[in-house]
């Protein structure tokens, strides 16, 4: 059986979709569509595949089994609900919505009519995180105490890279990189125990001709499972995120530049020679993590099967794994509600920004 798919949308991240879709053994890309009529006539000759313009007559006329959707998030809500009223199952480009509003009119059409929603949330299945979680099912540092993600070095608001819809966003292109560092903590830490629980502060450092709300934020709040969760968030020139859970017997740091997991399970602190140990431990693990990935590099080099690529490509991995599981008629492997809390912490960022920029006005008209 093999699924015929669609790619919805030809902007910056769609390169991967199409190219995943299509080398994908459990796919075929059968259509592609955007509003650009020159991008579709060129992507249809290049994959072979009947383009569109319009999604209601893609829909009507090409027999999906499956839609990939890479559209600006302002469209997310009414693409996606035409394709569930067509029975079509959707895989949603992050954020899933752009509101937790829409989020839950989504939610609710997807229930209404038992089609499958899911979102990308591809880093969810790098190496070193598929490491991590293998670690933590194997109770790898004891009872979970703490998560915390590092994600600094993100772009700025005013970068341009994905394309003018993302300056409308408070946060510019800084905050549509946001629900990576996001989905992670949710998925690591779990959902908080309500959204009122969620405490967020941040900052607007930069001058920007725009009129950005922040550009840096923490975020903390205590999960369904009674751990403390917390997140860094900020931009910069140099990248550096790194995912860190603290148990009572150990502490994992997946390392997401050199996708790399450390393990941390011994007293350093005990005396000189074990302070010194820990640098061992940690230069230990990284050189393993290296030779590891150094490896799946070498493979992919010799062998460009699919297989070899999802050992590497986090996009390609979470398509075989949404594929499998239509397939098979079982859960995505995004849950939808990971889908709804990333955008329900994103609105949290935002309007701790919004009534900090507020109270820094009323001080400036005090004054």
């Amino acid at each position: 059986m093999s699924l015929r798919t669609a790619v919805v949308g030809g902007g910056t991240v769609s390169g991967n979709h199409l190219d995943g879709i299509d080398s994908m053994p459990l796919t075929t890309l059968a259509a592609f569509c955007d509003i650009d009529e020159d991008r579709v006539r060129e992507v249809a000759a290049e994959y072979g595949v009947t383009g569109y313009t319009d999604v209601e007559t893609m829909l009507a006329e090409a027999d999906l089994d499956w839609i990939h959707l890479c559209t600006p998030v302002g469209t997310h809500l009414d693409l996606a609900t035409k394709a569930i009223e067509a029975g079509v199952p959707v895989l949603i480009q992050k954020p899933i919505t752009e509101t937790a509003a829409e989020y839950e009119r989504l939610a609710e059409a997807a229930r209404e009519h038992g089609v499958h929603v899911s979102a990308v949330h591809n880093h969810v299945f790098d190496p070193a995180m598929r490491e991590l979680t293998t670690a933590l099912q194997g109770d790898a540092v004891g009872e979970v105490r703490a998560v915390d993600v590092r994600y600094t070095g993100q772009t700025y608001p005013d970068d341009v890279r994905r394309g003018e819809w993302a300056f409308d966003l408070p946060g510019g292109e800084f905050e549509e990189g946001l629900p990576h560092p996001l989905y992670l903590l949710l998925r690591v830490g779990g959902y908080p125990r309500s959204e009122e629980e969620v405490q967020v502060v941040t900052h607007c450092r930069g001058e920007y001709e725009r009129p950005f709300t922040y550009d840096g934020a923490k975020i903390q709040y205590c999960s369904q499972d009674d751990l403390l969760c917390s997140a860094t968030l900020t931009p910069g020139t140099v990248p550096d995120k790194s995912v860190t859970v603290h148990g009572e017997d150990g502490v994992l740091i997946a390392d997401l530049i050199s996708q790399t997991l450390v393990t941390l399970d011994r007293d350093y602190q005990a005396s000189p020679i074990a302070r010194a140990r820990s640098n061992v431990d940690r230069a230990i693990a990284r050189l393993r993590g290296n030779v590891a990935n150094l490896r799946r590099v070498i493979d992919r080099r010799r062998n460009d099967d699919w297989e070899t690529k999802t050992e590497l490509d986090a996009h390609a991995y979470q398509f075989e794994a949404e594929a499998l599981a239509l397939m098979g008629d079982r859960e995505p492997p995004v849950p939808l509600e990971e889908g709804g809390w990333t955008i329900r912490l994103m609105e949290a960022v935002r309007d701790a920004a919004a009534d900090r920029t507020e109270a820094t006005q009323d001080v400036s008209v005090s004054n």
